[in-house]
C-alpha cells in the first residue's frame, strides 16, 4: 500500500458501504454486511444462472431457458439484487463511487468463472451517447475493467453501439423490456472482422430479465461471434420452477 493510501485511510477510514462500519480496505464488507448479502453459486440454471433451492442434477435448466434457448449461452451474477445489496449497485451507478470496483471485479470473476472460460474479450453493455454525456461514465465499462484486472481479458468497449436512447427499464414487465431494447444495439462499423469466430463475455451491473443481455448477444451472434456469455454484479431473483 502506498504512502498516500496509508495517509488517506488515516484521515478518511474506509467504511463498509452497507453498514458504515470500519473495514480494512475501501469497498470491503463488514462482518454484519456479509451476512446480509446473498452471494450466488451453484446450484443454479446452467444457462441463465437463476439459483435453485437444492441440487437437481448437472445441466438443469429453469423453465424459461428450457422453453427457449437464450442467445446469451450462459449468464452469471455475483449476488442477489435486493433491499440489502442494492446500495452496492447504486453507489456505483448513480453516486459514481468507484472504491468498491476492485472487490466487485473479484466477486464477478469468481461467480462467472464458467462464463469466462475460453473467452477472448469483455464487452461492457454500452450506454447511448446522450445518457453517457449526462452520467459522464458507463458503470458497465468500469465493471468490465475491474474484471479484466482479475482475468487479464481485454475490454472491447467499441464493438457494440447503443443507437437508440431507450427509456429506463425500471418498472417494465419482461415483455415490455424486450420491446424497449429491440433494435437498440448494432455492431460498430468495420467491427465485424474483430467479432467473427471469437468468444465474448458481456458485462453489466444488474440482470433483471436479461432482455438487454439477450439483445446485445443477438447482434454479436449475427455478426459472427462464436459464443456469447455474460456476467453481472447483481441479479433480480424471482421464484421459478426448475426443469431437468
Amino acid at each position: 500500500m502506498g504512502l498516500w493510501r496509508v495517509c488517506a485511510n488515516l484521515i478518511w477510514p474506509p467504511l463498509c458501504p452497507i453498514t458504515g462500519d470500519p473495514v480494512a480496505a475501501p469497498g470491503e464488507l463488514s462482518a454484519k454486511a456479509w451476512s446480509q448479502v446473498r452471494f450466488l453459486d451453484a446450484p443454479w440454471c446452467e444457462s441463465c444462472g437463476l439459483p435453485f433451492d437444492y441440487p437437481i442434477g448437472k445441466g438443469a435448466l429453469c423453465g424459461a431457458c428450457a422453453a427457449q434457448e437464450p442467445a446469451c449461452r450462459r449468464m452469471r451474477s455475483a449476488f442477489v439484487y435486493d433491499a440489502e445489496s442494492r446500495r452496492l449497485v447504486l453507489m456505483l451507478k448513480h453516486a459514481g463511487r468507484t472504491d468498491g470496483l476492485k472487490v466487485f471485479g473479484r466477486w464477478m470473476a469468481r461467480a462467472g468463472r464458467d462464463a469466462l472460460d475460453g473467452a477472448d474479450g469483455l464487452i461492457p453493455i454500452p450506454l447511448h451517447a446522450s445518457r453517457l454525456r449526462r452520467r459522464r461514465f458507463n458503470q458497465s465499462f468500469l465493471l468490465a475493467r475491474a474484471v479484466s484486472e482479475v482475468t487479464s481479458l481485454p475490454v472491447e468497449p467499441n464493438l457494440v453501439l447503443r443507437t437508440r436512447a431507450t427509456p429506463s427499464q425500471g418498472g417494465l414487465s419482461g415483455k415490455a423490456r424486450q420491446r424497449n431494447v429491440a433494435g437498440a444495439f448494432r455492431i460498430q462499423k468495420n467491427a465485424k472482422p474483430f467479432i467473427e469466430g471469437r468468444r465474448f463475455v458481456l458485462v453489466d451491473d444488474v440482470h433483471t430479465t436479461g432482455a438487454t443481455l439477450q439483445a446485445c448477444a443477438r447482434v454479436l451472434k449475427r455478426a459472427g461471434a462464436e459464443d456469447v456469455t455474460a456476467i453481472t454484479l447483481a441479479r433480480v431473483v424471482k421464484p421459478v420452477d426448475p426443469l431437468t
